[in-house]
């Protein structure tokens, strides 16, 4: 008789931070954005969002979908198309793909199945704390795009500066 034994061992915070940095991080290209900076003001580095490829039709338009929104403001409870909160905006990114999900990041992490750190694909989502209070969708080149907080808009940051993160799933 065979016995698997399962760890429920977990990763200091700022291990997994470290690791999300590590694995994901590997094609971040940062560039200056010096025109918008005032003379003297220290310059700002943005990810630059080079051509996503993702693995299948629903996650390409899905990944489309979400990065056409950056930009627009943070609305708690929104669904677009003028303002999201976090599953607002990965909501309404795969309805575009023909997938439906519920407007809920804890529902959404119970929804497809999960993918972990090491397999990341553009179009899988990404989520934060426990209990999950926070989603965001993986974009490749170790970015993800998310709508985060009031007075945020929906921008593309790199996946390994968030904390907290508890795991992925992929539901298309």
């Amino acid at each position: 008789m065979t016995t698997t034994r399962t760890s429920s061992y977990r990763l200091p915070r700022s291990a997994r931070a470290a690791a999300i940095a590590l694995v994901a991080g590997a094609g971040i290209a940062l560039t200056p954005t010096a025109a918008l900076a005032s003379p003297g003001a220290p310059v700002a580095s943005v990810p630059v969002v080079q051509q996503v490829t993702a693995p299948n039709h629903a996650a390409q338009v899905a990944v489309d979908r979400a990065l056409a929104q950056v930009g627009k403001p943070y609305v708690w409870g929104g669904a677009g198309p003028s303002g999201f909160d976090c599953s607002g905006l990965t909501q309404y990114a795969y309805r575009a793909a023909g997938v439906n999900l519920p407007h809920s990041s804890r529902m959404q992490s119970r929804t497809g199945f999960p993918i972990d750190l090491w397999h990341l694909q553009p179009g899988d989502l990404m989520f934060f704390y426990s209990p999950v209070g926070h989603v965001a969708m993986y974009i490749g080149n170790g970015l993800m795009v998310h709508a985060s907080t009031p007075g945020q808009p929906v921008k593309v940051v790199p996946a390994g500066s968030m904390r907290g993160f508890v795991g992925a799933t992929r539901v298309a």
